[in-house]
C-alpha cells in the first residue's frame, strides 16, 4: 500500500487568516485585513469582508482606509512626543504646565499641576477613565477650556484618554497650530476619502453612519486632539511598523523609550504582555501592541523582528454587539508566535 503524503500545515500567518475569516463569516465583524511584515520588509497582507454593509454595500480590499482610535496614541501622539524629548525639546519628567501654563490656573496647588509628559504617556495619573467632553458643548476653543480648567476626578490611576488629550493640547502650544494642521505622519491622515473608508458606527449623536469621519465623540468635537483621529491603510501601520523594527537595530532613542517598560503594563505609549493582554499568551517580553476601539490593533515583536496588524470594523455598524474582538486578537497572535 502506497504510504500517504503528511498533510500540508499551513504557515501561522495563514492560520490566523482563517481565525479572521471565521469571524466574518459568523457574521461577528464586517470584515477585516490582516498583515505581517518583519524588519527587511517582507509582508504578508490578505483582506476579508465588508468595509460597509449599512448604508451601502463596499468591499474591504488592502487599500481600505481605517479609523485607527486609540491606535492614535502610540502611533502619532507618543511618538512625536518621544521624539521631543530626544531632542532635548522637552524633558519627560516636567510638569505639563511647562507647555500648558494655564493648566488649573486657578488652583495652583492642585495635583493636576504636578501631572508629567511620562506620567500621560504611561496612563499613570489619577485621571477618570473616560469623560462625555463632548456634551458640554459644541465650540472647540471652549471644550479645551473645559478640559484645563474642570476640577478632575481623583482616582487610581487607570488607562485615560484625558491624558492624550493633554498631550495633544501641548503639541499644539508647541507648535501653534491644530493637530489637524500637523503631518500626520508618512501614509497616514486625520480624515478619510469616505469612497474607500471602513465605516464605523451609526452615531446617535451625529445622526449618521460615520465613514471617513473620526468616530470618537470627543475626538470630534474637539476638531482633532491627540487620543484618537489618525486614519490609514494596513500599508501604512506595516512602513511605521518596520520603521520601528529598523530603528531598534539602530538603538535609536526614540524606539528606546517606546520599549522602556513604565508599569507592569505598559511602556511609553505602548502596552507590554501580560496576562490577558491583546497580544495573546505566548508573546515574549520584547512585544509592544496597542488597540483602537473601532477594532484595530497593532503588535511589534522586536526579539524576533517582526510585527503584526489587526484592523477591522467591528463597531459597524454598532459597538452594543459582542462582536468577538478581544479573543480574536489574542487569538490571531498566539496563532502568528507558534512558528
Amino acid at each position: 500500500m502506497m504510504a500517504q503524503p503528511a498533510p500540508t500545515i499551513a504557515p501561522p500567518f495563514e492560520r490566523a487568516f482563517l481565525l479572521l475569516k471565521r469571524s466574518v463569516d459568523e457574521g461577528r465583524i464586517p470584515g477585516g485585513v490582516l498583515g505581517m511584515v518583519d524588519r527587511d520588509g517582507n509582508r504578508r497582507t490578505r483582506a476579508i469582508g465588508l468595509a460597509q454593509k449599512v448604508g451601502g454595500e463596499r468591499s474591504m480590499t488592502l487599500d481600505t482606509w481605517f479609523d485607527f482610535a486609540s491606535l492614535t496614541k502610540p502611533i502619532f501622539t507618543a511618538r512625536k512626543i518621544l521624539e521631543l524629548a530626544a531632542a532635548g525639546t522637552l524633558d519627560l519628567d516636567a510638569p505639563v504646565t511647562t507647555l500648558i501654563p494655564d493648566f488649573r490656573q486657578y488652583a495652583p496647588n492642585c495635583w493636576e499641576r504636578a501631572v508629567t509628559f511620562r506620567q500621560c504617556l504611561g496612563h499613570q495619573t489619577p485621571f477618570p477613565a473616560v469623560e462625555p467632553i463632548y456634551t458640554y458643548g459644541d465650540d472647540p476653543d471652549r471644550l479645551r477650556a473645559f478640559v484645563l480648567q474642570r476640577e478632575w476626578r481623583h482616582g487610581e490611576p487607570v488607562y485615560s484618554d484625558i491624558n492624550y488629550i493633554l498631550l495633544g493640547i501641548a503639541l499644539e502650544r508647541l507648535e501653534g497650530r491644530r493637530i489637524r494642521e500637523m503631518d500626520a505622519g508618512p501614509g497616514f491622515a486625520f480624515a478619510g476619502d469616505p469612497t474607500n473608508t471602513a465605516a464605523t458606527e451609526f452615531c446617535a449623536w451625529r445622526g449618521r453612519i460615520l465613514c471617513g469621519e473620526v468616530h470618537d465623540e470627543n475626538c470630534y468635537a474637539l476638531q482633532g486632539s491627540g487620543h484618537a483621529g489618525l486614519f490609514g491603510t494596513v500599508g501604512a501601520v506595516l512602513d511605521h511598523a518596520q520603521s520601528l523594527l529598523a530603528g531598534d537595530g539602530a538603538d535609536d532613542p526614540v524606539v528606546r523609550l517606546m520599549r522602556q517598560p513604565l508599569s507592569d503594563r505598559r511602556t511609553h505609549g505602548w502596552e507590554r504582555p501580560y496576562p490577558g493582554w491583546s497580544g495573546g499568551s505566548s508573546c515574549n517580553d520584547s512585544v509592544i501592541g496597542h488597540t483602537g476601539f473601532t477594532g484595530t490593533g497593532l503588535w511589534i515583536d522586536f526579539e524576533t523582528g517582526r510585527a503584526w496588524t489587526l484592523l477591522t470594523n467591528r463597531v459597524h455598524p454598532s459597538r452594543h454587539f459582542d462582536s468577538g474582538i478581544f479573543a480574536l486578537r489574542a487569538a490571531i497572535g498566539d496563532t502568528i508566535n507558534a512558528d
